[in-house]
């Protein structure tokens, strides 16, 4: 296994961030604690969990029982609606912290924008005083379009460091990474090999997984870091923990990186940040 450290990129808001990592929804705290601990052991430097999936204390636990610094693992949470005030991120944040047993989280988000509730902005800008208080390293959002972008940055005047959203070969969202792009927001993919459906039987990812001796995971995996995208994959099988990051000693050239963005179905993903959300 090639065990290279996966690259990071540089934030808007002043901090670096690694560009691969550890998803852990629907894992439970006992599962979350293991395949943490797993994912550390194995090179992962990034773990991305939230308020909603309920295994922050999980997530903690294995970050503790980890021989990796905390200094050197970013920690990425959420916060549901109930939180949308700028009072209310901070307790969001608290609440958070204390789950996961740190005294700072790296990125926090905004787990979905719920418009018709029609108070992410103020929750924004709850994250922005965390951000200048050095309570939180990086912020941003989670399922926001560009309307709901436009907003946060035209009210608060400060740019989201990341959004984060539902990103695969089949829903390229080519439109919301071209207004990411403009701004200096920093794609992260969600659900990054699929929702389970056909993306890994396709005959390119196969033929691209025969051709480089990867599974089709991995070629998959390895288009988003092509593509200059955060993905964050989940498992918790140890070896599917340790294939996932083996994406960094082989290429993709632009012919084959084509052939994959042509799966896009031109669809927005389900489920819609318009009507669904926490």
């Amino acid at each position: 296994m090639n065990t290279a450290a996966a690259p990071t990129v540089d934030l808007i808001n002043g901090t670096r961030m690694p560009r691969f990592g550890l998803g852990t929804w629907p894992l439970d705290d006992a599962g979350a604690e293991t395949a943490v601990r797993r994912a550390l052991d194995s090179g992962y430097r990034l773990l991305d969990t939230a308020e909603n999936y309920g295994n922050e204390v999980g997530v903690g636990r294995g970050i503790a029982a980890s021989a990796v610094a905390r200094e050197d693992v970013f920690v990425t949470t959420k916060f549901n609606r109930a939180w949308h005030s700028i009072e209310g991120a901070r307790s969001a944040f608290e609440a958070s912290a204390e789950r996961l047993g740190v005294d700072y989280i790296d990125l926090l988000l905004i787990h979905w924008p719920n418009p018709e509730q029609d108070r992410y902005v103020d929750a924004f800008q709850g994250l922005v005083e965390l951000l200048r208080e050095g309570r939180v390293r990086a912020i941003g959002t989670s399922n926001f379009k560009p309307a709901h972008l436009k907003r946060v940055l035209a009210e608060t005047g400060v740019v989201p460091d990341v959004n984060q959203i539902q990103l695969h070969p089949q829903a390229i969202r080519t439109d919301l990474r071209s207004y990411h792009a403009e701004h200096g927001i920093v794609t992260e993919s969600w659900s990054p090999i699929g929702r389970g459906g056909d993306l890994l039987e396709e005959p390119v990812i196969t033929e691209l997984a025969q051709r480089y001796g990867k599974t089709p995971a991995q070629i998959v995996l390895r288009w988003h870091i092509e593509l200059g995208l955060v993905a964050v994959p989940k498992s918790a099988d140890e070896q599917r923990i340790r294939q996932n990051i083996d994406v960094f000693d082989f290429a993709l050239d632009s012919d084959e990186l084509a052939r994959i963005c042509a799966l896009d179905r031109g669809e927005e993903p389900e489920p819609d940040s318009e009507v669904f959300g926490h």
